[in-house]
């Protein structure tokens, strides 16, 4: 199976008119199911951001074709700009097993993951949550109830060669760390669009 990353040097940034319709209406449909991600926001609003930007639409069909449920979960007040995200009940499934970064990734000399996080997150044009956006996407719902996510990682954790990754279990968020070379199947990361 192709990760996001490999996938992307066999497509172009750009969707068939099929597609197109498709993820629209898949966005449209789980915007509507969700109302309480993005109180006060309209679907047309959505839509015309939406239709100004095709990369930002491919970005959402590869955060959609791995598993990642893409949502709108608020505005940025500075910008203007939608935020989408990762809204799957558990970790993207088509992103797990990976670890952290290039740099843990290079280092492990057996037993290598396909890939790793940072690298897939770059090639889907997505950035991985922080732990504070983390916290917010939880205060919107449940999600990692049986799986976990890396999040971006401080430099002074990262220098020393860990990682931050969160879940949420007994209905709290716990934040943890690991190895950046560790990988596992049940995790994987969620992203963030900004349209």
């Amino acid at each position: 199976m192709k990760t996001p990353s490999q996938s992307k040097k066999d497509h172009s940034k750009r969707l068939s008119p099929e597609q197109r319709a498709q993820l629209l209406a898949a966005l449209e449909l789980r915007f509507e199911k969700h109302k309480n991600r993005h109180p006060g926001l309209a679907w047309k609003t959505v839509l015309a951001r939406l239709e100004t930007s095709e990369a930002k639409l491919w970005s959402l069909q590869a955060m959609e074709d791995s598993g990642g449920e893409p949502d709108v979960i608020g505005l940025d007040a500075s910008t203007g700009e939608i935020l989408f995200c990762d809204c799957s009940a558990e970790s993207p499934s088509g992103r797990r097993s990976l670890c952290y970064d290039r740099v843990a990734l290079d280092g492990r000399k057996q037993n290598k993951p396909a890939d790793c996080a940072l690298d897939v997150a770059a090639a889907i044009g997505i950035e991985i949550l922080t732990e504070e956006q983390y916290r917010e996407l939880q205060r919107l719902g449940e999600f990692d109830r049986k799986t976990s996510s890396w999040i971006r990682t401080p430099a002074p954790i990262r220098k020393l060669g860990g990682a931050l990754f969160c879940d949420r279990r007994y209905d709290t968020v716990f934040v943890y760390h690991n190895g950046a070379d560790s990988y596992y199947a049940s995790r994987a990361f969620r992203g963030l669009l900004k349209v």
